[in-house]
């Protein structure tokens, strides 16, 4: 894909659930080549929801971030590499003390390739786990901006590190 959805020329977009969405933007915030990472939901049935709406887990959104960045700086396979160091893919709804439907680990693709490449890279991490991967891998459906107050949040906590793993 040449333009992502905002219409950035010559980026493209990747979207990640992985757990409590401050830790992952903190994380993929470092990464050379990503200019951006806005948190918010997708994979649910309630359109503009709340984080109250989606922390009571009615609504089926996951915790999400999604990136935009410069394929010429990182691809996108190297994105779904990074996602696998992170969290843990192995956990069902769960991250940490983290529980519920909103913290699944799952991949949202935006293309074919995208998919074909997520699903390659989730066959070449399965090895460095020690009980199976659940992370979902799924068309991207609408992707749902968080509150302000949710962006950047550790930065705005001044919060150094997280509860992710920082790459």
């Amino acid at each position: 894909m040449a333009d992502n959805e905002a219409g950035i020329p010559g980026t493209e977009i990747a979207t990640f659930a992985a757990g409590c969405f401050w830790g992952v933007e903190s994380s993929f915030r470092r990464l050379p080549g990503v200019l951006d990472v806005v948190v918010g939901y997708i994979g649910g049935t309630t359109d503009n929801p709340t984080y109250e709406q989606v922390c009571s887990g009615r609504t089926g959104h996951a915790e999400t971030v999604q990136i935009t960045f410069d394929p010429s700086e990182i691809s996108y396979t190297q994105l779904v590499d990074a996602f696998w160091k992170v969290h843990d893919p192995t956990t069902l709804n769960r991250q940490g003390p983290d529980f519920g439907t909103q913290y699944r680990s799952a991949i949202f693709t935006h293309s074919e390739v995208q998919s074909m490449e997520a699903k390659a890279s989730m066959e070449a991490a399965q090895p460095q786990f020690k009980n199976p991967i659940v992370t979902q891998i799924e068309p991207a459906s609408t992707f749902w901006p968080a509150e302000e107050y949710h962006q950047r949040y550790f930065e705005k906590k001044g919060i150094e590190g997280g509860c992710h793993v920082q790459l």
